[in-house]
């Protein structure tokens, strides 16, 4: 039998979810109403990818 690798990931788990929860509190306080609640939740579960693209802009690639 083949020994089988185990990656752990853990604390890189926990900083993408302490930012998911951080993201959805910062977007949905600022809705204004329930589908602008629903579209800052959204927002949230996709907020590496608004950080990298506004990085990346910043630097002018």
């Amino acid at each position: 039998m083949a020994k089988t690798q185990m990656h752990e990931s853990g604390p890189s788990g926990a900083i993408y979810g302490l930012g998911l929860i951080g993201a959805a509190i910062y977007f949905i306080s600022h809705a204004t109403g329930f589908w602008m609640g629903v579209l800052g939740f959204l927002k949230a579960l996709v907020w590496p990818a608004f950080l990298v693209y506004e990085a990346m802009k910043s630097l002018g690639m």
